[in-house]
């Protein structure tokens, strides 16, 4: 089946039934038959290459953090075009999450709003799928704070789940950022930051590190981020996570007034991403590795975090709702 028929299929049949079950549901299922039955691509997709940080990158789109927690589909994210996969959230203690429906799309809107709560089964768990996976693109690996362990105690469960997977991923995150475990936005205060960039390079003190920022910070809290990580000397920024904001949708708030609560994401985001994107690329002027990602669906909003400063771009929601071929469709045009 070539791209167009892919495509044809996807928004014609695909979608309207997928959009007419619970998403989360429709989550794990089309994840089996990736598994399965692959993806529209027979080898990785080459356009534009770029070599960051002793890594190279096929293309310069690729999988944000959330969609494979557990690595599942380590070893056929390329069939979809994709030139790297961050695979996670994932914390130290396998949990989880929070409470179903945790899941919701606002199609009116390309977005959805997710309080997932890390839901995933653990560093260990990832680290033995890891051993025994060959994957065809660079794997990022994003780490987050277990619910059950203390705000006090977080510098130290990020190592301990860096300790277990430090040697199998190509780059790795700090995600802060979620609004979906209570607490953890406090752990973007800059000397919460440093504590936890210390002890993962007690572990290891060569891995890429990155860190994800939150929309949500006012541009004083965004300028503590960069300073920490220049002054650690990270090797980039994540440029953004989901929003708290509401702000702008076309979909209708719940009969009591409140839209679901959790972490928007998909095109209502696009604009404060780029906003912060651009900010950043302009305080650190070439000397962090910068990945946008918040809002990409096509390729005008892809390029826009180009011209802005990403090195590389990352997608989710968008690819949702664009279907499996999307990604080839961004690259060539």
């Amino acid at each position: 089946m070539n791209l167009e028929a892919y495509d044809k299929l996807y928004q014609s049949v695909l979608k309207p039934l997928a959009f007419n079950m619970d998403p989360e549901k429709v989550h794990y299922t089309a994840m089996g038959l990736m598994q399965r039955f692959g993806g529209p691509l027979s080898t990785v997709l080459e356009s534009d290459p770029v070599e960051l940080f002793g890594v190279r990158f096929p293309n310069r789109l690729g999988l944000a953090a959330g969609f494979d927690k557990d690595g599942v589909g380590i070893d056929f994210w390329h069939r979809f075009g994709f030139g790297h996969v961050e695979l996670g959230t994932v914390t130290f203690h396998a949990q989880p999450g929070n409470p179903k429906p945790r899941l919701f799309r606002l199609p009116a809107d390309n977005a959805l709003i997710n309080r997932m709560g890390f839901n995933n089964s653990g560093a260990a768990a990832l680290a033995e799928r890891l051993k025994v996976a060959k994957p065809a693109i660079p794997i990022g690996i994003n780490l987050g704070k277990s619910k059950i362990t203390p705000l006090e105690e977080a510098a130290e469960d990020y190592a301990s789940s860096f300790k277990l997977l430090h040697t199998f991923g190509d780059y790795f995150v700090i995600n802060v950022s979620s609004p979906n475990t209570p607490g953890l936005r406090s752990l973007q205060d800059r000397s919460a930051l440093e504590g936890i960039v210390d002890a993962m390079r007690a572990v290891n003190a060569s891995r890429p590190l990155f860190v994800k920022i939150a929309p949500d910070l006012e541009f004083e809290a965004i300028d503590e981020v960069i300073g920490m990580a220049l002054d650690k000397g990270l090797t980039g920024l994540i440029a953004t996570n989901t929003t708290l904001s509401r702000a702008g949708l076309n979909t209708p708030p719940n009969p009591n007034g409140e839209y679901e609560t959790g972490g928007l994401s998909g095109a209502p985001l696009t604009q404060r991403a780029d906003e912060i994107l651009g900010y950043v690329a302009k305080h650190v002027s070439g000397k962090m590795v910068l990945i946008g990602v918040g809002g990409v669906g096509n390729r005008e909003t892809y390029l826009r975090k180009r011209d802005l400063g990403a090195d590389i771009v990352q997608l989710y929601t968008g690819w949702i709702y664009g279907g499996p071929v999307l990604v080839p469709k961004i690259l060539k045009g």
